[in-house]
């Protein structure tokens, strides 16, 4: 299974959205972001024909992740909001697929995890 998870901005739109998890890979079987954000009209519309997991911001500041926003930090307190919502959603034996990636309007981030399952080394 793979999760998207996403980080944006209150100006992202649905586009924003869709133009992240194309830049990701395009694919996921659900998607993430932090409970607060999920509610946006932009998400809603975007994660429309998803499952959609909604994440504590507790969740957030034991995950260790791939990239380092400054932002994030300060107002988040995780490294990255997509990176970490992608592996809180999917779990303990979670992997990132590849670090987060940026829009083009630069609003909104995603990141790709999967669940490894456990014992699996790969």
């Amino acid at each position: 299974m793979i999760v998207a998870g996403f980080g944006f901005r209150t100006g992202a739109t649905p586009e924003s959205l869709r133009d992240a998890l194309g830049r990701a890979g395009g694919q996921a079987d659900r998607v993430a972001t932090l409970a607060d954000k999920a509610a946006s009209e932009a998400f809603r519309a975007f994660a429309a024909s998803y499952h959609v997991t909604k994440v504590k911001p507790e969740a957030l500041r034991d995950v260790r992740t791939a990239t380092h926003s400054t932002q994030s930090r300060t107002v988040r307190q995780t490294g990255s909001v997509a990176e970490a919502c992608a592996l809180a959603a999917a779990g303990p034996n979670a992997r990132l697929l590849a670090p987060r990636v940026i829009s083009h309007d630069r609003l909104a981030t995603c990141a790709l995890a999967q669940v490894t399952p456990a014992g699996d080394d790969t």
